[in-house]
């Protein structure tokens, strides 16, 4: 974990009330897709948790829904002003554990996480085919950024007005020859994923957090392998070892 300083490049809205944040700073306690940072908004006693959608060795892009009083607040920040930032939270994906087809789902704002796991799946060579969920067609955001990575791309709407009508577990029926898999999303649809599928997976629970790094407890879960910690243990927790 690292504390720093980083300056908003850019702050724009792509799907409704869904915004994209580009961060320009120390991005060196970084090291695993599916990690989070924590941002200190003046005014709020909390850091708000946000995943990383994408990282290099400057900028961090972040993308986050307008939700409460912490992000009404980003939504209105101007380019060059500065935040306090918590890097490095979080154990992220392990993108050794696919041979080689993996199958990536995201759901609403746990799409953002997926983009640089799948850019990182595709590095190695893997074959990453990603499913998208949302619950309407003016929800969607990031297709294009998935397919321009070279990953198969499928979207589901709740309402049917955008590719397939219903939920990501109606197009993994679809969906055969992937080793392993990796989710990302609110916990029904997480729970749906893992009694869709048939192989080991990695799934990214989001959860409420207080400190975000492991102090308060605020976070803990039960797992088959005693109590762990969301914000420092996970959020990315194995398949076999999840009590629903």
């Amino acid at each position: 974990m690292k504390q720093s300083l980083f300056k908003i490049c850019e702050n724009i809205c792509i799907a409704k009330d869904i915004y994209k944040m580009v961060l320009e700073g120390d991005t060196s306690a970084l090291v695993a897709p599916g990690q989070f940072i924590n941002i200190k908004i003046d005014g709020l006693f909390l850091r708000r948790p946000i995943s990383v959608c994408d990282y290099d060795d400057k900028t961090i892009t972040i993308i986050y829904k307008v939700v409460g009083r912490g992000t009404e607040k980003m939504k209105d920040m101007k380019p060059n002003e500065e935040l306090d930032i918590l890097t490095g939270l979080g154990n992220g994906f392990d993108i050794s554990n696919t041979d080689k087809k993996a199958l990536l789902i995201g759901g609403g704002v746990g799409t953002p996480p997926m983009y640089n796991l799948a850019k990182e799946l595709i590095k190695k060579g893997k074959d990453v085919t990603v499913i998208l969920g949302f619950a309407s067609k003016e929800d969607v955001f990031y297709e294009e950024e998935f397919k321009k990575l070279g990953s198969s791309v499928f979207v589901a709407t709740n309402d049917g007005t955008y590719g397939t009508k219903g939920f990501v577990t109606d197009v993994m029926k679809n969906i055969e020859g992937y080793d392993y898999f990796y989710t990302c999303g609110p916990e029904p649809m997480l729970k749906a994923v893992y009694n869709a599928t048939n192989t080991s997976g990695e799934l990214s629970f989001e959860e409420r957090m207080g400190c975000g790094f492991g102090a308060c407890m605020g976070c803990s879960c039960k797992t088959k392998y005693g109590n762990k910690r969301i914000c420092k243990d996970g959020p990315v927790l194995k398949k076999e070892e999840i009590i629903w």
